[in-house]
């Protein structure tokens, strides 16, 4: 769930008078090989003498016309139904035998009302959780644990769950995160999607960091001009002797078709970094569907592809699987062929907040240049020339790759400040040395973050190339 939702719950359920409250949640779906996650779409709470009444064996319980338009809501738009209530303590907690009893007298037939998609319960402490989920074919399991994606990342569990020690060489950081915090960095999955100047930074801090899991993509190969900025990247890679403009065309050819992908390149870096880290390394699109689908099962994902086709597909799988993203990126204008600007950025966004499609970083002019063929493209004069690449250098990236991992791991290890906003937007601008930090803007009824894709996991079909093929559904 979002921050914003667990601050609205949690104030419900705790309000200082020590007493039991109510309320249910709705939820989205996601299936992956890591397990199943419920994505909290709407909370609903119960008010307490109407919707969340005295109970007839237990203390308390929902009110029955308050499960029936809930699970209702469920049944029609094909969400889990989660009911809650709290106990009293702090780190730990568990279902009491009346709660036990209360569900396996209610929930088979509400698994039966919403058409086998599950339904269930959670149980809150001030600092803890414990879940009993019904699902199809009479299949009854706990949850591990809860997630807050906000800043700070919240993570609550039935009960503690101790750290093991920390590798020793990773002693250094250690002192600044501990055990746990170096724990919670081998358990993550974390996405680069755009191994360049700036993805190619990134991808081996977070493997020196000791991040468990990386998954890298990038349909390119290295070229010549990428080895100043691409992190690991060697001559060979780029076969720079064959592809030299005096050589033969077919010569050039053939190194343009065996150069080394930017994937592999960061692959190895990451791999000569860590002994621990596990790595998928994809040499396609983002846009293609299996390499979006690897997107949906992360824990973070650094978005350093200019591109707004991967802006919108990442966008989208930030508010529909609740998995924070951060875009990345450094540019240089040049007017008149002079300078004119020059900035890094770094734009944390999370969940259910306002959106790059809110903040017109995604227009719509340029998302049908990139769809355009092309040939069309060059007919059309969408562009000058395609040959001609932007300025750029390693230090650029540098910054704005560093501003964003260390936002990220603040984030993680619970280290940021409680009053920071949820979103983190910053540039910096080293022509005129200053720092500017943006506060992005929501829109209502925006497609991307709004309730039409929030939070609907599985059940909503991506923006992949494919969808845009069939005129699926489309922000």
């Amino acid at each position: 769930m979002t921050g914003e939702q667990w601050a609205l719950l949690r104030g419900h359920l705790f309000p200082g008078d020590r007493d039991e409250h109510g309320a249910v949640l709705r939820c989205g779906i996601a299936r992956s090989a890591r397990g199943n996650r419920l994505l909290v779409r709407d909370v609903v709470l119960a008010r307490d003498g109407s919707d969340y009444v005295k109970g007839d064996r237990g203390y308390r319980k929902l009110a029955a016309e308050f499960v029936a338009d809930n699970i209702d809501v469920c049944a029609e738009e094909g969400l889990a139904y989660m009911a809650v209530h709290n106990h009293g303590g702090t780190d730990t907690v568990g279902f009491s035998g009346t709660d036990m009893a209360s569900h396996e007298r209610g929930y088979p037939a509400l698994l039966d009302i919403n058409d086998g998609v599950p339904v269930g319960a959670l149980v809150f402490a001030a600092g803890a959780v414990a879940g009993d989920v019904w699902m199809t074919r009479g299949e009854r399991v706990e949850i591990s644990h809860l997630r807050v994606v906000g800043r700070p990342q919240l993570e609550l569990t039935p009960e503690p769950v101790p750290a093991a020690i920390a590798d020793a060489g990773y002693d250094r950081q250690t002192r600044i995160f501990g055990d746990r915090g170096q724990a919670i960095l081998s358990g993550s999955k974390v996405a680069v999607v755009g191994l360049g100047g700036a993805g190619s930074l990134i991808s081996e801090y977070l493997a020196r960091l000791g991040v468990g899991e990386l998954v890298l993509i990038d349909p390119d190969r290295i070229d010549s001009t990428n080895l100043p900025r691409v992190v690991g990247a060697r001559r060979t890679d780029a076969l720079a002797w064959l592809r030299n403009p005096r050589r033969p065309a077919f010569l050039r050819s053939i190194g343009e078709r065996f150069a080394a992908f930017k994937v592999r390149i960061a692959a190895r870096v990451a791999l000569e970094a860590s002994s621990h880290v596990r790595v998928t390394a994809m040499p396609r699109s983002v846009l293609e569907p299996e390499a979006a689908n690897l997107l949906t099962d992360c824990d973070h994902i650094f978005l350093a592809a200019d591109s707004a086709l991967a802006r919108r597909l990442v966008n989208s799988i930030t508010h529909q699987y609740l998995i924070p993203n951060t875009q990345v990126g450094a540019k240089v204008s040049v007017k008149d062929g002079e300078v004119s600007d020059i900035f890094s950025v770094s734009r944390m966004s999370s969940p259910g907040s306002g959106c790059l499609q809110c903040n017109g970083l995604i227009p719509a002019w340029k998302l049908t240049q990139e769809a355009t063929h092309p040939e069309q493209r060059r007919r059309q004069r969408y562009i000058d020339d395609e040959d001609i690449h932007a300025p750029s250098v390693i230090t650029l990236n540098a910054v704005a790759a560093s501003r964003a991992v260390d936002d990220w791991l603040m984030t993680i290890g619970m280290l940021v400040d409680t009053y920071v906003s949820p979103d983190h937007w910053v540039m910096y601008h080293p022509l005129t040395d200053d720092m500017v930090e943006i506060d992005p803007v929501k829109e209502a009824g925006c497609l991307q973050c709004g309730p039409t894709r929030f939070a609907s996991g599985d059940a909503t079909p991506l923006p992949t190339a494919v969808t845009a093929a069939r005129g699926g559904r489309q922000a």
